[in-house]
């Protein structure tokens, strides 16, 4: 079985358990919950909290509302607005993440000062930080352009994705071995040709892992940054929607969740099948 057919037969696999696994605990399970010492450590298995995988699935071909849209369709076009705000930063995410790992790996005193904030970074909680954006990007305007909420989800999307593309990066650009570095001044290549001929190819494992982190919390940042600020029409806003009904419709609260969880698959997806591309080029090279 070739490396595709693995792959496909992993996630399906992956689903058949995770399917499974649902499905007996809530046949198992206590329908109030799992208590130790006084404190729910598992949820409950009644159906407002746990319905049935079926049902979930079943709710995709009804109506979102009575006479409206079916529910797929809802789910769909709010991934695809979601979509542009991960797809744009993503991009931008891994550019920033680059240059700087190029500059970090060129100074090493650039590494020592940047690198603990590029880490400290990260620790900053969305919650907090979405309205700051939201803020700023309310005061700003791209020419004659108003600025959009749908841009400060951007930037958050951009702000998770540069992390792990300027880390990996910096890691695979400083992975030649001394030797290989020492040949290259033989040939009287300047740091660009050396770049280019040498790090950037030998980066190449280190990146297509940190674009697929990258890929993943470009997602998580779009969904958090819509649902933060409350930004009307992606899949974010959908989980939002959604969770009021939970009481009275909770396998809908649940196909949004589903939609978000797909949109983070397929775009993780077009990260790997570039890393296949390229991986069958760089064999016939």
């Amino acid at each position: 079985m070739n490396r595709r057919g693995r792959l496909v037969l992993g996630v399906l696999g992956a689903a058949v358990v995770g399917v499974l696994l649902w499905e007996g605990y809530k046949a198992v399970g206590d329908p109030d919950g799992t208590v130790l010492f006084g404190t729910r450590v598992l949820p409950r298995t009644d159906d407002a909290a746990m319905p049935h995988v079926w049902t979930i699935l079943s709710r995709f071909g009804e109506p979102e509302l009575a006479g409206g849209h079916p529910i797929w369709l809802v789910v769909l076009q709010a991934c695809l607005f979601t979509l542009r705000s991960v797809a744009i930063g993503f991009v931008a995410g891994g550019l920033v993440g680059l240059l700087l790992a190029v500059l970090m790996q060129r100074l090493r005193v650039v590494e020592r000062g940047l690198l603990p904030y590029v880490i400290l970074s990260q620790t900053v909680p969305l919650i907090a930080l979405a309205p700051v954006i939201a803020g700023w990007g309310g005061r700003l305007s791209i020419g004659t352009y108003p600025w959009q909420p749908w841009m400060s989800v951007t930037v958050i999307a951009m702000y998770l994705a540069f992390f792990p593309v300027a880390v990996g990066m910096l890691r695979g650009l400083q992975s030649p071995a001394p030797i290989a570095e020492e040949l290259m001044r033989s040939y009287a290549a300047g740091w660009w040709q050396t770049l280019v001929k040498l790090r950037l190819p030998a980066s190449t494992p280190y990146l297509f892992p940190a674009l697929r982190l990258a890929a993943a919390a470009a997602v998580v940042g779009a969904v958090v940054g819509e649902i933060s600020m409350g930004t009307r029409g992606g899949v974010g806003r959908l989980v939002i929607e959604y969770s009021r009904e939970a009481t009275t419709d909770p396998a809908k609260v649940f196909t949004a969740m589903i939609g978000a969880a797909a949109l983070g698959l397929a775009v993780a997806g077009v990260v790997g099948l570039s890393e296949f591309l390229v991986g069958r080029r760089r064999v016939r090279a």
